[in-house]
């Protein structure tokens, strides 16, 4: 999944349509319909979205932003309402989700990396099971990777003047969403010092730009509107992005970031081959969660086929919508929502780990981070 063979080829890809160009096949993969069931209407009926996260983070205004186009697109136009359930790092409003929703279409759960990680890790206190969960919508973004200019790096060739340096990074924690830059950092092979405790991106930018951090990244719009005019200024050099899944499912580079390298470009530039074994492995599970499958939206296992169908279909017209697309880009970011076939794929991709690599990971977070596992 290194996307070698082209990696200049976003820049010809539309960077509202780049993550599968879902748009030209959603008719052909949608969900097939039951003629022996009523056509579907949530006709004066209310849909819940679940977060199970707080007020006011990505996942509450990714899903507070797509309600009422929900409530606009589905049969019977119903009463779509946010709920939050925070608790547990999303854990706990996942597994009530899980444990409660009835297969009616009336609840969706909205989850993002955090709740993605901790499946992937296996961790104890997980209940809820991607696998039975049926999808209908995956939210993407992106992020790039910049360190400061005092450091004397130019671009990723410069890594290796690095080599004996200890850089400082602002983390959430070993098990957050800041574990893919964690893995991604190693892999290149920089000495990096993890500092927890930061509750988000904002503060830890905030933090290095006062000179406590080293290295850091942003997703694309924080990155756009807070970090760009600090590469103007000379103090930031950016590394990579995070990069973007292609419509094969092959790393590409970001649209939105066309000149700069995405992860595996820039780990054969610093390293001087392509990345290969369960490490990588291991980091490319974390990446897409994280990235390019972010934020998912999903019903409980069970919903029938056409209930799942009408959802697909209202995200289908709702991404026609005018004021959606005048509106999309400013307050959840450019990148277009993906559903039928091509989303399915993504989610599959995206909560999926082989056991080599998730123990892998668990052994390294275990003994240098003292996560407990057990």
């Amino acid at each position: 999944m290194t996307g070698q063979k082209n990696p200049g080829a976003a820049t010809a890809i539309d960077r509202r349509t780049f993550v599968t160009g879902a748009s030209g096949a959603a008719a052909a993969l949608a969900l097939p319909t039951s003629p022996a069931r009523a056509a579907v209407s949530f006709e004066r009926k209310t849909v819940t979205i679940i977060v199970p996260l707080g007020v006011g983070g990505g996942s509450d205004l990714w899903s507070r932003f797509l309600a009422p186009y929900l409530s606009q697109y589905l049969p019977g136009k119903p009463n779509v309402i946010v709920e939050n359930r925070p608790g547990g790092g999303s854990i706990s409003g996942s597994n009530a989700f899980a444990a409660t929703a009835k297969p009616d279409g009336l609840t969706v759960l909205s989850t993002s990396g955090s709740t993605q990680f901790p499946y992937l890790l296996g961790q104890k206190q997980v209940r809820y099971d991607y696998k039975v969960l049926r999808f209908f919508l995956a939210g993407p973004t992106g992020g790039v990777a910049y360190i400061g200019s005092k450091h004397g790096v130019k671009s990723v060739k410069d890594l290796g003047k690095l080599k004996g340096v200890q850089l400082h990074y602002a983390s959430q924690g070993p098990t957050s969403l800041d574990l893919a830059p964690m893995l991604g950092f190693r892999l290149l092979g920089l000495d990096v010092q993890h500092v927890f405790g930061f509750p988000g991106r904002g503060e830890g930018l905030l933090a290095f730009e006062r000179g406590e951090m080293d290295i850091d990244y942003q997703t694309s719009t924080a990155y756009k509107r807070n970090v760009l005019p600090l590469v103007a200024r000379g103090e930031v050099v950016p590394l990579f992005s995070f990069g973007a899944l292609d419509e094969h499912g092959e790393l590409m580079r970001d649209p939105n970031f066309p000149d700069l390298p995405h992860f595996a470009e820039a780990y054969e530039i610093a390293m001087g081959k392509p990345p290969a074994g369960v490490e990588w492995d291991a980091f490319k599970a974390f990446l897409l969660a994280g990235f390019p499958a972010q934020k998912l939206m999903l019903l409980q296992k069970g919903t029938p086929d056409d209930i799942v169908e009408a959802y697909r279909q209202a995200v289908r017209d709702m991404r026609k919508d005018p004021d959606y697309r005048a509106r999309r880009d400013d307050v959840i970011g450019e990148y277009e929502q993906v559903t039928d076939g091509p989303g399915e794929a993504l989610y599959q991709r995206a909560t999926t780990i082989s056991p080599e690599a998730r123990e892998w990971v668990r052994d390294y977070l275990s003994k240098n981070y003292k996560v407990d596992f057990n």
